[in-house]
């Protein structure tokens, strides 16, 4: 398990001192094994947000779009689906924030005809659904937890 604390914990954690881990590493660990632990911590923190998403607006999130570089890996799209217990969508365009500019762009100036050429340019590509039951997320959730909770305060004076 990776805790990429680096330079401390955003949200929803808070705590700037909070610091780096790699745990649970054997003589047997390969970078393989360093790298699925990345892609893990990478969709361990998006689940750890949408939670608190999720309470600060007392609604479960549907499904989550997704977006960006890190997006095209498909193992990573997984893992997430698999941390939220939901559906993961990927645009066709990873690079929506550019698209939307054009998208912008193209409306002011009635390059796109109407509102179904803009939707039919932010498209979904792929979805990717949870493939692990309730125990096997739960049991992942709390390693990532334990894992989160030794990072914390590391660095505090």
């Amino acid at each position: 398990m990776i805790v990429p604390a680096l330079t401390g914990l955003g949200s929803p954690h808070w705590d700037p001192h909070a610091r780096g881990l790699i745990v649970g590493i054997s003589r047997g660990t390969t970078a393989a094994h360093i790298a699925r632990a990345a892609l893990e911590a990478i969709a361990l923190s998006v689940g750890d947000v949408a939670a608190a998403a999720e309470r600060d607006a007392g609604a479960p999130l549907p499904r989550l779009r997704v977006d960006g570089g890190a997006t095209a890996n498909d193992l990573l799209m997984q893992i997430q689906a698999d941390v939220l217990g939901r559906p993961v969508d990927r645009p066709a365009v990873l690079e929506t924030t550019a698209l939307g500019a054009a998208l912008l762009a193209g409306t002011a100036t009635g390059f796109f005809a109407d509102a179904a050429a803009v939707a039919e340019a932010r498209r979904v590509a792929s979805s990717f659904e949870p493939r692990v039951d309730a125990a096997a997320r739960s049991r992942m959730l709390d390693r990532w937890h334990d894992a989160v909770g030794r990072s914390l305060h590391w660095a505090a004076e």
